[in-house]
């Protein structure tokens, strides 16, 4: 017998969850690197900014890293390199590898 609550057997859904949990790269330390630089290896940062090299995901983010940044210099976003067009990626590895937060 078992105690109260508790499940006899785990479930395939648990299982596959926790198998994806270990096997999928979180974003941090060198491991996540790659995917942060928007390099190689297929990577989330889609916009290089032309002054300091910083790369960010998205035009909010870099509007908002340009105003913290660069306050002196008018922001121009034809000016931004974008590193999506500029990097091939294998399609064996045009899926991200990293996991977003689990609070929603």
């Amino acid at each position: 017998m078992t105690g109260k609550a508790k499940p006899k057997k785990h479930t395939a859904k648990e299982i596959a969850s926790k198998i994806d949990a270990a096997t999928t790269n979180r974003g941090g330390g060198k491991a996540g690197l790659a995917d942060r630089s928007g390099h190689e290896k297929g990577g989330h940062a889609k916009l290089e900014c032309p002054h300091c090299k910083t790369t960010v995901p998205d035009i909010k983010s870099m509007q908002i890293h340009h105003d913290a940044r660069h306050p002196k210099i008018n922001f121009d976003e034809s000016k931004l390199i974008n590193l999506h067009t500029s990097h091939v990626v294998e399609p064996s590895k045009s899926r991200p590898g990293v996991r977003g937060s689990f609070k929603k």
